[in-house]
Order: C-alpha cells, then sequence, then structure tokens
C-alpha cells in the first residue's frame, strides 16, 4: 500500500544520497554541488543508473525470499 511505496521510495532517496556521497569524495566538488549538477558522459551515468537499479531489484528479491522461509517455517 502506501506505506510500503513511502518506505521504497524514503529507502531508494537514501541509496541515492549514500551513493554521491561516495562518489563526490576527493573531487573537490561539494556534496551540494553534486546532487544538481549534470554528468557529463551519460552513458556513465546511465550505467550507473542502472547498476543501482539491479542492485535494489536483487535486494528485494532476496527480502522476498526471506519472508517466503518464514513464511514456511511458521507454518
Amino acid at each position: 500500500g502506501d506505506k510500503f511505496v513511502h518506505t521504497v521510495y524514503e529507502f531508494a532517496r537514501y541509496v541515492m544520497i549514500e551513493d554521491l556521497k561516495m562518489f563526490s569524495v576527493g573531487t573537490c566538488i561539494p556534496f551540494a554541488e553534486a546532487v544538481t549538477l549534470i554528468p557529463e558522459d551519460m552513458d556513465i551515468a546511465k550505467a550507473r543508473h542502472r547498476v543501482g537499479y539491479n542492485k535494489l531489484v536483487q535486494i528485494f528479491q532476496k527480502q522476498d525470499v526471506v519472508i517466503q522461509e518464514y513464511g514456511k517455517k511458521a507454518q
């Protein structure tokens, strides 16, 4: 429902911010500016997006498997 979608949104936002913090370390670009910058190489930006998306999907799949296993063991 709505709470789940909001939780997923908050998690994705947190992951994105942490990722931006990690990539902006040592680049002499303050974090606030890094959030608003447009990447010079869109192919790299798209690849990073795909990697992040795939990791998020994998996390959801693992979580689903764990929940199903707990459900089977609870019966």
